[in-house]
């Protein structure tokens, strides 16, 4: 480790703050997994590793952990020489995990330095009776000061909440005394976990119990096989012979060896030392891996939330433009607006004389207007139902066509699962859009008041008014033919953009025509535009819910790297 303690320790301060910062909130392939690491290290930082790098001089902990029913609590209570936990009769147990100590290092236990996440339990109370979140400190004279006994639950418990908290424990600890059996040394559950302590440098001891006398040097000797596999070959063995307890707890002839090995430990300053820095410095050297790992799945998350975020982004981009589309080919331009148009203009003499040729068209239009009274409201009121049913039916695409996206992209169902109103647009969406149009043709109206001006008692304007010139300027916006130079021939069918745009000209003139036609398409196109950002908004609600900090995942990068210079 580094000459620096406290370079090391603000290092692996700043991981634990970093580790912390990271969400994984997306259900993508491998999330579980990643979580599951993620709480794992936390723990082990918070357990073990920084209280540890505060305190190299604590007591050594020896967490005894194993399989159902190996005799974990019975081979504490005889190194101890005293009933201190109780043995699981009944499986599985759910008691408070067993911590025994000397009296005099009782102030290393209280305080949490260790096991923050544990309640404390002393007193005289019931071994049995305690709440599994907890850990009861039990001070024992018979156990030498510098080092204290664990009592883990079952590591492959029925209970799922037994076997996180064993596993939380093991990592907690300086010294894992695996106890197995000779029916159950090679089960598969522990040697995942043993597999795991050696990967992250964890010292380990193996006590082998019930080993019937006959079958002793065989089973050892393939355990010694099976720990050297693992790399595991120098972590010490301790058998127990299969022999009747005495008072429930294993004979002191029996369990001498590990007791004196335990003592030793106990009483050799450096050899207690020696064994505690091989895990510090294990586990630190598996810091910089687990670290990675996390931010491969912070960066699967963050990549997988930017494709749910650009799917409804896109959808509506593309909704916008299906719009301006449907406003610059004319189709607005027919059916019940065609009808109504030729209501408003006729089909007889005025159209006639567009057909000879629209080089003196401006001066026919502004004769045909002396003394008439033209009415525009149906045709006003078609403009607007068809307008409005335009970009009523891109934002109801758009909304089926994000959730579609949303459907196939990793992480996009459960967003859907929990917003199932994504699948359409708002409720009152028909209803804001034809508000929005409403307001734009004030908006028109009010720009042709002010284009006005003193135009406002001509004839020609008279025989429009206010909103008959809106209508008319409607028109105009609607077709992306408009303003064809003069001279060019217009057919009778495809004309009344341009019909409307001369009609206009007759009252404003060409610049004020194409000036007033700009600022009307532009403010619908910003007006359709807000409201499909509002509508894109209901997606972005939803992904405020899996927030990922692409940042986050950045500074644990970095400090990781950090930690590994300061080792």
């Amino acid at each position: 480790m580094t000459s620096d303690p406290a370079v090391l320790l603000a290092a692996v301060e700043g991981l634990r703050a970093s580790v912390g910062a990271v969400r994984l909130p997306l259900d993508l392939e491998g999330a579980d997994a990643a979580r599951t690491s993620q709480r794992e290290l936390v723990q082990q930082l918070d357990d073990y590793v920084l209280p540890r790098l505060r305190s190299l001089d604590a007591p050594l902990l020896a967490v005894v952990g194993g399989s159902t029913g190996a005799g974990k609590s019975t081979i504490v209570n005889s190194v101890v020489g005293e009933d201190v936990t109780a043995t699981g009769v009944i499986r599985p147990t759910t008691r408070a995990s067993v911590l025994v100590h000397h009296q005099a290092d009782t102030r290393w236990f209280t305080d949490k330095r260790v096991l923050p996440g544990l309640a404390r339990v002393v007193g005289e109370r019931s071994l049995t009776s305690d709440d599994p979140g907890s850990v009861r400190l039990v001070p024992s004279g018979a156990l030498p000061s510098g080092l204290a006994l664990l009592d883990a639950p079952d590591i492959d418990s029925v209970v799922q909440a037994n076997r996180s908290l064993s596993k939380q424990l093991l990592s907690a600890a300086d010294l894992w005394l695996f106890v197995t059996t000779a029916a159950r040394y090679a089960d598969a559950v522990p040697w995942d976990l043993l597999r795991e302590a050696s990967e992250r440098g964890t010292s380990v001891a193996v006590v082998l119990n019930r080993v019937p006398p006959e079958a002793l040097s065989q089973i050892r000797l393939h355990l010694a096989s099976m720990l050297k596999e693992q790399g595991l070959g120098k972590s010490p063995i301790f058998t127990i012979n299969e022999v009747d307890l005495d008072d429930g707890r294993i004979p002191g002839s029996d369990v001498r060896r590990l007791r004196g090995w335990l003592e030793s430990l106990a009483g050799d300053a450096r050899a207690r030392s020696v064994v505690i820095r091989r895990t510090l410095a294990g586990t630190l050297g598996s810091l910089g891996a687990r670290a990675e790992g996390l931010v491969v799945a912070g960066r699967a998350q963050d990549a997988a939330r930017d494709v749910l975020a650009e799917a409804p982004r896109a959808a509506y981009s593309d909704a916008l433009a299906g719009v301006e589309a449907g406003i610059n080919d004319g189709s607005l331009l027919r059916g019940e607006v065609l009808a109504r148009w030729q209501e408003l203009v006729g089909t007889g003499e005025f159209l006639r004389s567009v057909e000879v040729g629209v080089g003196r068209m401006r001066d026919r239009v502004g004769a045909w207007f002396t003394g008439k009274q033209v009415t525009s409201e149906p045709l006003g009121e078609a403009l607007q139902t068809g307008a409005a049913a335009l970009i009523t039916s891109h934002g109801q695409v758009a909304a089926s066509t994000a959730t579609r996206a949303w459907k196939s992209a990793a992480g996009g169902p459960q967003l859907l699962e929990a917003h199932p109103e994504l699948g359409k647009a708002s409720p009152d969406f028909p209803e804001t859009v034809e508000r929005l149009i409403r307001d734009w043709q004030r908006e028109i109206f009010e720009l042709v008041r002010e284009e006005a001006g003193s135009r406002r008692a001509t004839a020609r304007y008279l025989a429009f008014g206010v909103n008959g010139l809106g209508v008319l300027l409607m028109i105009v916006v609607f077709h992306a033919t408009v303003f064809i130079p003069t001279g060019a021939e217009v057919a009778v069918g495809a004309g009344s953009a341009v019909l409307a745009q001369r009609l206009l000209e007759a009252v404003f003139g060409d610049q004020a025509v194409r000036k007033m036609a700009v600022k009307a398409r532009d403010a619908l196109m910003e007006r359709t535009q807000q409201l499909y950002d509002d509508e894109r908004a209901r997606f972005e609600r939803a992904l405020e819910e899996v927030p990922v900090d692409a940042s986050a995942i950045a500074e644990l990068q970095a400090a990781a790297s950090t930690v590994e210079g300061a080792r």
